[in-house]
């Protein structure tokens, strides 16, 4: 993954860039290993015409998001980042084949036990910030 800020703040969001990173990878189901029992998320992303997929719920919704993505074909790249206490806030951008195709938001709360409690994802095409 690739970071574009020019911050050397270590406060920019560590648990969401190394999520980031493992999605990028081979192995992106290892991201399982750092959700909580009790985890819940939101995955909506434009799929263009104003229509949008919505993956909500648990580990069996984030199991039903990791089998349909297409591997190795995206990846995801920090344009921004911070951290405010458990929460993590992340603005990225997708590219395929290094060209820009969507940007994205993402927020994230790691719990006391250092796994990911909860997860709100938004991409849309339609929208540039880089």
């Amino acid at each position: 993954m690739s970071d574009t800020t020019t911050s050397t703040d270590t406060a920019s969001a560590p648990f969401l860039t190394a999520w980031f990173e493992i999605l990028d990878t081979d192995e992106p189901n290892r991201i399982l290993d750092l959700i909580s029992d009790d985890f819940t998320l939101s995955i909506l992303f434009s799929t263009g015409d104003g229509n949008a997929t919505d993956f909500a719920g648990d580990r069996a919704a984030l199991v039903g998001y990791l089998e349909q993505r297409e591997r190795g074909t995206r990846t995801h790249h920090r344009l921004s980042a911070t951290t405010l206490g458990q929460d993590e806030l992340f603005l990225g951008e997708v590219r395929r084949a290094g060209v820009p195709e969507a940007t994205f938001v993402a927020a994230g709360r790691v719990d006391d036990g250092g796994r990911l409690q909860r997860l709100l994802i938004g991409r849309s095409s339609e929208i540039r910030f880089g």
